[in-house]
């Protein structure tokens, strides 16, 4: 697990293209395997997924620990971005009880589909001199998509859907991601080994595109405040869009 590249995969490089390409084949052949499966077996399915991504981002955290930071404490990679949501919804996909079940249906179907588009488009972490810590981080995301597909063929069947839950869940989620900038910046007083979670942090201008300048320009608080309500903004349309596609109620 400690061998690297010989250079660094370049954004839109050879490496990026050719694993995109890959990753579309992968979830065609999602869509073409699952497309007809009944409910309880995309559950199951999901719920797979998030056994799977749980276990391998154990082995991540200790990879990371030994190999990226030399056996010291750096939260960088502490499983609470945006991204790593598709965890913990996937491990409660089960829950009997309804409503939350559609919540986190509607959040990987949206939320968690825009994510997974946006850091595929543009991986600049997700590129790593590491072998195992790149080619992890794009299948993770794949499967992230897939989730999203499977997400959306059960939703397909279901009624009394209601976004505004999924956005209750993201704020949640987002305080969450905050709280823990807050108190580990008050730990560790190190800007090279503080999280950044959903990146919004107060203390540092973000490092995203477009909001770095927004955020030196009009300040930290307003970017964020700028930031999140893209995030739901975007996923509200996604959800508009398989609305239509799928005719989802």
């Amino acid at each position: 697990m400690g061998i690297q590249f010989s250079t660094t995969p370049e954004l839109f490089g050879v490496f990026h293209i050719c694993t995109l390409i890959i990753g579309i084949a992968f979830n065609a052949g999602v869509f073409l395997f699952f497309k007809d499966k009944d409910e309880t077996v995309l559950l199951n399915t999901i719920h797979r997924i998030g056994i799977f991504v749980f276990v391998m981002e154990i082995v991540k955290q200790i990879f990371c620990y030994i190999y990226v930071f030399d056996s010291t404490i750096n939260l960088w990679f502490f499983p609470w971005q945006l991204c790593s949501m598709m965890i913990y919804c996937s491990l409660f996909i089960k829950a009997n009880n309804k409503q939350l079940q559609n919540t986190l249906l509607m959040f990987l179907s949206t939320f968690n589909l825009f994510a997974s588009i946006v850091a595929l488009i543009i991986p600049s972490d997700m590129l790593r001199p590491q072998i195992f810590l790149t080619i992890y981080s794009f299948l993770y995301h794949f499967l992230m998509i897939s989730a999203a597909k499977l997400s959306i063929f059960i939703l397909k069947n279901r009624d009394n859907l209601h976004f505004s839950y999924t956005i209750v869940l993201f704020i949640i989620m987002s305080l969450v991601a905050e709280a823990i900038n807050v108190i580990s910046h008050h730990i560790l007083h190190d800007i090279h080994r503080e999280p950044d979670m959903f990146y919004i942090t107060p203390y540092y201008e973000t490092t995203q595109p477009v909001f770095h300048t927004i955020a030196i320009r009009y300040g930290i608080f307003t970017e964020v405040i700028i930031y999140l309500g893209s995030i739901i903004l975007f996923s509200y349309l996604i959800y508009r869009l398989i609305q239509k596609l799928f005719s989802i109620i």
